[in-house]
């Protein structure tokens, strides 16, 4: 298997597969046995050059092609994505260690659902006529130019799809960089744009660690980033595109609130607590990590959430009944379980879990906290792995204020029966992607993002239109023109 996996080459440049063996090696670890699987090469300095100079020449005649010329190589894209669903999904788990049976149904179809969705709006992409008396303006929708990519380890294929595809869309060009931990599947979103008729170079994939992205990020050819990654990468790369004033787009980290309000339907609230912090073994940026249950429900909450996570099949994640996976890397697995030591010392009660679990892999058993403070650790950082701090609450505006107590504010949930208090509650949380009886949901029509620390801009919707092209205004005089002298 690992022989398969193995790609053609390192990077996906001007419509091929493209190394350098210069660069240096890249071993791509299976998460569930700790072996590795595959190895591809950084980019070299001829590599980035070549992924830059492609992308610029691509760039210019892909903008001039009508908006539904574009969404129409998008949209076979999508078809040809969804046709080989199954070997995208058994490739990412590979990459990932997601199990299959979330694989098949959350990432290469996200990642069509995107390119099918901006492929349909490429041809509505238009500006607007101003009336000024007897003068008028118009407005022209333009591309950047050349968009850079940065990918995090968690949903390769979905987010290299969510960000080419309203930069294509708009009539940009896109140089990729996947996470180094997760190399593989980016490389063949690459292969498939351009079997569907992407011009080569439209969009390039190139491998490699941070100093390969700060070359691109750096570069005066490249005219916007989208990274998704952690606050601290976010911070730096922010920084780096500020210099040359290149537009940006930060989808970075959260320690986000769930509450729970005791006329909550508990199963429904249990369920959403689950999806916000043990689906991909908790490693999604979204996560409600902290789960506020209102004082009078929380033993009940508690029985049942153990109750179910009991169910949970923890195994090998190319089988299908495998609900529950191990840790992308051995590096986040000591990172997660560094964290929950941290949360013993500081005196929170364990409930389930809290170890490594005896087997191959990077596997952490789904961990949760109770009788949890806002002051301790594993309530006020990010961990980015499968533990849960359950806090208790009393009243609604205690709970508003202790949930919007952080420098973050990617996402927030509130689970109650009373529709009156949800809308009033999620009005006053500090967030960007906000669920009402539900959580992480993340449809394609609907924007995606954060305030404060989690970022800047929005991926998705017709929001992200905005964030990958530009308005040109135009003022047309009808008369003589009137100066002072």
């Amino acid at each position: 298997m690992a022989d398969a996996l193995q790609p053609t080459a390192s990077h996906y440049v001007n419509g091929g597969y493209v190394d350098d063996v210069a660069g240096e090696e890249m071993p791509v670890i299976y998460p569930a046995s700790g072996k590795t699987i595959a190895t591809v090469h950084a980019a070299t300095a001829t590599i980035v050059e070549q992924a830059i100079a492609s992308a610029v020449a691509a760039q210019r005649d892909w903008a001039h092609l009508p908006g539904r010329e574009r969404g129409r190589v998008l949209t076979r894209a999508a078809n040809l994505i969804r046709e080989r669903n199954r070997a995208l999904s058994v490739l990412e788990t590979h990459d990932t260690g997601k199990p299959l049976q979330e694989t098949l149904v959350a990432d290469a179809t996200s990642g069509a659902d995107a390119l099918e969705y901006f492929g349909g709006l490429a041809a509505s992409l238009t500006g607007e006529h101003i009336l000024l008396g007897e003068d008028w303006a118009y407005t022209v929708r333009e591309p950047l130019g050349v968009c850079v990519g940065i990918g995090a380890w968690n949903y390769p294929t979905q987010i290299a799809c969510w960000k080419a595809a309203p930069a294509l869309a708009c009539g940009n060009a896109m140089v990729f960089k996947p996470s180094e931990t997760t190399p593989l599947c980016a490389l063949k979103v690459a292969e498939i744009l351009t079997e569907a008729g992407a011009p080569p170079g439209l969009f390039n994939v190139v491998q490699g660690m941070g100093e390969v992205g700060a070359s691109l990020v750096g570069d005066p050819r490249i005219a916007k980033v989208s990274l998704t990654g952690s606050v601290p990468t976010g911070r730096g790369v922010y920084a780096a595109a500020a210099k040359g004033m290149k537009h940006v787009t930060m989808e970075l980290g959260g320690k986000s609130p769930l509450i729970v309000f005791d006329d909550a339907d508990i199963d429904n609230a249990v369920g959403g607590a689950i999806l916000g912090n043990f689906y991909s073994s908790g490693q999604v940026c979204s996560n409600g990590t902290r789960v506020f249950v209102q004082r009078s429900v929380r033993e009940a909450f508690l029985e049942r959430l153990t109750e179910r996570l009991a169910d949970a099949v923890i195994g090998d994640p190319l089988d299908e009944a495998t609900s529950f996976g191990p840790m992308v890397s051995e590096r986040q697995m000591e990172i997660v379980l560094g964290y929950i030591d941290k949360g013993r010392e500081e005196g929170a009660r364990l409930v389930t879990g809290g170890k490594r679990l005896d087997r191959d892999g990077f596997f952490v058993a789904p961990t949760v906290f109770a009788d949890t403070t806002d002051q301790m650790t594993i309530v006020r950082e990010e961990i980015f792995g499968p533990v849960m701090a359950v806090l208790d609450f009393d009243t609604e505006d205690e709970a508003i204020a202790r949930a919007n107590a952080t420098a973050f504010g990617l996402s927030a949930g509130v689970f109650t029966r009373d529709l009156s208090r949800a809308h009033r509650v999620i009005g006053r949380l500090e967030a960007g992607t906000c669920f009402i009886n539900s959580y992480n949901d993340a449809p394609v029509e609907m924007p995606f993002g954060g305030v404060k620390m989690s970022g800047v801009g929005r991926e998705n919707a017709k929001a992200a239109i905005e964030h990958y092209s530009q308005l040109k205004s135009v003022y047309v005089r009808m008369g003589d023109v009137e100066a002072p002298f």
